[in-house]
């Protein structure tokens, strides 16, 4: 079996080992959804509204009446209930998007002044009338005359942001921590967390954002805004009956809510669809793509409608290129995408050994935490200037053309380039550092565009070096096809690469990343450099064997899905399953002994056989259909502790009148009417009946098959559970969290990756201990003190 372990640990001792198998066992009490099941009851709900469809609402000579009117009127309106849903969620998603860009705007710009116009304008609406940004704006007034008191203002403002945002998060809402983004894939894989997507956290988290960005913590609000985007898409869904008793059309929501999510952080429609495909989906579904596709289009368009910053821009760094590129130039753009797999493969290592250092000594000091790296931020980046503007801001400026208004604070002057690539440089590096720290703390936090600063940074960074070189030697013949009339290099071209290449390089993706590029510029000539600095970043990421962040989260916080890297070789399940189980069997049970059952068990299902002496499988019944029915017989009192339990269907129950259009299994999912009805034909005195109940067709498999043909199923099917059996006798069965705990207690040390040694966690330590020594001492010197 190939697993890759310890990529944000050290080497295990036992006690470490111990808490990795925890990590399993906390979720044993989560469940997960089983989506053969729910096919299996979306199937009988189909059938029955086909059957109640074909009823004979016209006159006895066929004449239209008022029943077959409402009838048609109702089909149109079942027909139309998922568009609407889908057109509102889009409608709120883009509502929201446009609330949090214009709070995050004021926020962000009360930290340098005020506007005495009018308290509620931030600095541009403020200087509305000034053309230029060198133009002097009366009505703007920063809090200090002096350098210091503006300083101190912008540290404190910053910090009581992310007090706030993090004291909101730890005390009302925990699950609005973060990006979401690991947990929503968990979710859809079939995951259920309870609450993650509850109106507490779609609240917190909408309000926090843009706190935690004005903050200047180096993190983006893109990961949250496809978390908050999603709550809405599932809170909107459970008004819709037709969704919220089916786990499956849930799916489809919270799905078309991820792609408008990314849609209007980027205003990237396209991008938004393909990111739900790539990013967020385990199967692919055409009618899943559509309602992506609808939903992201309403959310940008209302996002357009609303139009947020006045500028008739979706997002800050929106640009158009009029220039193209020349040949020459992919040398450098191979080292931007060479930079972005060295960036995802940097960022992913040293984050997750910060994770393991936060979730060991800071669990319970994340305001604090949120604090220290807030004023930390402030202190380190107030001196540089693409440190100390907000990083959509910093990304509008560099990836403007010099001849378009892209000359900010000198940054096209050929005076200062080698000042500016030096501060660029700087920057690039230390917003690295920035992030690895922030990203994870426990407010809202995403990876989006702090990973793209860093890569505008560094591309534009590599975009000046060039053109000096160019200028320096216009005569060499690398440079013989440019026109020397007209500017050659272009280096904000290369900051939109190398933005694409560092996104790239953390989360993976390649397809979406490109397509989202190219609807920032929408710029056709450089679909191609994106598609070649794209592959590069990949090729060094697949070296590396880097996953993206996203992934690792999910293994790091031990969730219980299988990961698609996730193979085995020469095992078979037999190895796996579980042989001890508790079964029921077809005949020979009263009610009270299945009572038995279910008050000495927690399982989620119980397997059925023939009789003791046989194990011939018969079928399953899932643990709340079986609480079900005996509760429902029992408040009915048409059976008794020793009425006899009947799991396989008789000869006679084709005779019965109602019970011979009944097909077992058939019962799943019924309304409570219907069920009520059933009930009253299968439970009697004499027996209760519980095959309608039952699956007699459970997907099963046999002992000797390879676990990687197991995992497949689960991946491609996902089913709660597969039962083993040989020759028609059940031998086990396996669940996701069978294969996740093999996969976990496989210890390989040639699966050890040789720079997996936790260093960098190593180093956290030893700061740690030593912070905490000297606030002791200084403790124990104040109470010196005192004493005296």
């Amino acid at each position: 079996m190939t697993r890759e372990r310890g990529r944000y640990m050290r080497p295990q001792s036992g006690d470490e080992y111990e808490e990795e198998l925890e990590q399993i066992r906390r979720y044993e009490d989560f469940t997960t959804i089983d989506w053969i099941q729910d096919s299996i009851i979306e199937r009988n709900r189909r059938i029955r509204d086909t059957d109640k469809s074909r009823t004979a609402y016209r006159g006895p000579n066929g004449e239209i009446t008022p029943a077959w009117v409402w009838a048609q009127c109702w089909k149109l309106v079942i027909a139309g209930e998922s568009w609407f849903v889908i057109t509102l969620v889009g409608i709120l998603i883009g509502v929201n998007a446009a609330l949090i860009s214009i709070a995050t705007e004021w926020l962000s710009d009360i930290k340098n002044g005020y506007c005495s116009d009018g308290w509620w304008l931030n600095q541009q609406f403020c200087c509305w009338e000034v053309e230029t940004d060198d133009e002097f704006c009366p009505a703007w007034h920063p809090w200090s005359s002096v350098a210091p008191g503006r300083w101190i203002a912008y540290i404190s403002f910053a910090a009581i942001f992310a007090f706030v945002a993090a004291h909101l998060v730890r005390t009302m809402a925990k699950y609005a921590a973060g990006s979401g983004i690991s947990e929503i894939k968990c979710i859809l894989a079939g995951f259920i967390m309870k609450g993650f997507l509850g109106f507490g956290t779609f609240f917190i988290k909408s309000v926090t954002l843009p706190l935690v960005i004005a903050s200047g913590l180096s993190v983006g609000k893109e990961g949250p805004s496809v978390h908050v985007a999603c709550c809405i898409g599932s809170l909107i869904a459970r008004w819709s009956r037709r969704f919220s008793r089916s786990s499956s059309k849930m799916r489809e929501v919270i799905t078309a809510a991820s792609a408008a999510g990314v849609a209007v952080a980027f205003g990237s429609p396209i991008g938004g669809v393909l990111f739900s495909i790539e990013e967020m989906s385990h199967i692919f579904s055409i009618k899943t793509m559509w309602r992506s596709f609808v939903c992201a289009l309403v959310a940008t368009f209302t996002l357009s409608v609303m139009n947020p910053f006045r500028t008739g821009k979706l997002v800050l760094f929106q640009v158009t290129y009029s220039r193209s590129w020349h040949f020459f130039e992919i040398i450098f753009f191979v080292i931007l995408g060479i930079f972005g797999g060295l960036y995802g493969a940097f960022m992913v290592k040293f984050n997750m050994q910060v994770a393991a250092f936060r979730r060991k000594h800071l669990a319970n000091h994340a305001v604090a935490e949120a604090v220290v790296l807030v004023i930390l931020t402030a202190i380190v980046g107030y001196p540089n200037r693409f440190l100390r503007i907000d990083m959509t801001e910093m990304m509008s400026i560099l990836f403007r053309e010099c001849e378009g208004g892209g000359d900010y604070d000198n940054l096209c002057q050929l005076s200062a380039q080698w000042h500016m690539v030096n501060s660029l440089l700087l920057a690039t590096f230390i917003r690295m550092g920035l992030v690895v720290l922030s990203y994870g703390s426990r407010v809202p936090a995403g990876i989006f565009v702090p990973s793209m600063a860093i890569g505008a940074t560094f591309g534009r960074m590599v975009g000046i070096i060039v053109k000096s070189i160019y200028r320096t030697y216009p005569q060499s013949g690398i440079f013989a096809v440019c026109d020397p009339d007209l500017p050659c290099i272009t280096p904000g071209t290369y900051a939109l690469l190398g933005a694409a290449a560092a996104l790239s390089g953390v989360m993976r993706m390649t397809v979406t990343v490109v397509v989202v590029m190219f609807e920032l510029t929408g710029a056709l000539t450089y679909i191609l450099p994106t598609m070649m600095v794209i592959l590069v970043t990949k090729a060094v990421g697949d070296f590396l064997g880097t996953r993206g962040i996203a992934d690792e989260s999910i293994r790091f916080n031990g969730y219980p899905i299988l990961d698609q890297h996730d193979q085995s070789s020469n095992v078979a399940v037999s190895e796996v399953m579980k042989k001890d189980l508790t079964l029921l069997y077809a005949s020979g049970m009263c009610v009270s002994d299945v009572e038995d059952v279910l008050a000495s068990t927690d399982v989620k299902g119980f397997p059925i056989v023939a009789s003791k002496s046989s194990k011939a499988l018969c079928g399953y019944i899932g643990r709340a259909e079986l609480r079900y029915v005996l509760d429902k017989t029992q408040h009915m009192g048409d059976v008794l502790l020793e009425t006899p339990c009947s799991f396989i269907r008789q000869a006679s129950d084709q005779e019965d009148f109602v019970l011979s259009g009944v097909t077992s299994g058939s019962a799943l999912g019924v309304e409570e009417d219907v069920a009520v009805e059933l009930l009253e034909t299968t439970a009697s005195n004499d027996v209760l009946k519980l095959w309608p109940w039952v699956n007699q067709t459970p997907l099963t498999v046999s002992p000797r098959l390879p676990l990687e043909i197991v995992m497949q199923l689960f991946k491609r099917m996902g089913p709660r559970v597969i039962l083993v059996e040989e020759l028609g006798s059940l031998r086990g069965l396996v669940t996701v969290k069978d294969l996740l705990r093999f996969n976990l207690t496989e210890n390989t040390e040639s699966d050890e990756q040789h720079w997996d040694n936790g260093e960098f966690e190593a180093a956290l330590e030893v700061t740690w201990n030593w912070a905490v020594g000297v606030v002791n001492d200084f403790v124990e010197w104040c109470r010196g003190i005192i004493r005296r």
